[in-house]
């Protein structure tokens, strides 16, 4: 693995990919621009038909851009993964069902024109255990932590991730989130797009939110979060005729998004939740008053809902 090379890791300038369909142009990807240094790991999210994976395809040099530039490591997307300098692990695809995981590995060395320990690798992926067990025989989340080993074995400066832990148990997220974190500190880049925002808040230092095909949010989880503005507080109160008046009264004040009866319990969407306590508080017989800071999933929904509606 090459880290010295002042180029980023990605570099992508008014990226633009259209499709011609029976009803017209489809424009999946329109102007997007990212840059990407060395040592990064990024989450790319979004929608379904956001862009996310027909970006990915272009940056693999699986598609060609309609318009705009991919520069993958210094180099063309083709050049770089035909150096070896990039390797993906993908939803599907890629495993023959009667070789071994280790023979799978051994094989993968061998088209790069390596003689592997396949051990190394595998080790590495959390699944040695698993070597004299055939593909057919593995679980699908088996087979994710497989790829992963075989993306290992060219060595690659960038390692691209869609969706990697789709079949995984929360404990085999857990040890395949570790394996990454763990070759990203020897300096590697990861970009990974994933569905489980849990996943994008707790192990990427960015978090870039595309939504038809355009960026909508670009930085660290905490920063992203902070754009969906104000705070959900929540609150009890038992009595329905109390309740559903508190309701009606808070609803009136200012900064007030929305008000939801669920069961006894309030939830007050606002951005001063310092007028909503003190009103809970000091007006109602509301108790075990809440507030919470929305979270990555809030930020999600706020922000491509909120770009669809332009």
């Amino acid at each position: 693995m090459n880290t010295s090379s002042a180029a980023p890791a990605l570099d992508l300038r008014g990226l633009v990919k259209e499709f011609r369909t029976t009803s017209g142009v489809v424009r999946a990807v329109d102007g997007l621009d990212l840059r990407i240094e060395p040592g990064e790991v990024v989450a790319f999210l979004g929608p379904n038909g956001a862009g996310k994976t027909t970006t990915i395809d272009m940056v693999l040099g699986l598609a060609v851009p309609t318009d705009g530039s991919v520069q993958v490591l210094g180099s063309t997307p083709e050049a770089a993964v035909g150096a070896g300098r990039v390797a993906a692990v993908m939803q599907t695809g890629g495993l023959l069902r009667d070789l071994t995981v280790a023979e799978t590995v051994s094989l993968t060395g061998a088209l790069f024109g390596r003689d592997v320990d396949p051990r190394v690798y595998l080790e590495r992926a959390g699944i040695a255990d698993l070597a004299d067990r055939t593909v057919g025989k593995c679980s699908g989340g088996q087979q994710q932590r497989l790829r992963f080993a075989m993306a290992l074995v060219p060595d690659p400066d960038l390692l691209v991730l869609d969706e990697p832990t789709t079949g995984m148990d929360v404990e085999g997220r857990r040890e395949f989130w570790a394996a990454i974190r763990a070759d990203a500190a020897r300096g590697r880049t990861v970009v990974f797009a994933t569905h489980y925002l849990d996943e994008a808040d707790a192990y990427a230092d960015r978090v870039v939110m595309i939504s038809h095909g355009h960026i909508v949010a670009d930085g660290t989880a905490a920063e992203v979060k902070a754009l969906a503005s104000g705070r959900v507080i929540s609150a009890e109160l038992d009595d329905d005729a109390a309740r559903a008046r508190a309701a009606a009264e808070l609803s009136a004040l200012a900064g007030v998004d929305s008000v939801e009866e669920r069961g006894s319990r309030l939830l007050v969407h606002a951005a001063d939740s310092d007028a909503v306590a003190r009103h809970l508080l000091n007006h109602t017989p509301a108790r075990d008053l809440e507030i919470a800071a929305h979270n990555l999933e809030d930020a999600f929904v706020a922000l491509t809902t909120e770009r669809s509606a332009r």
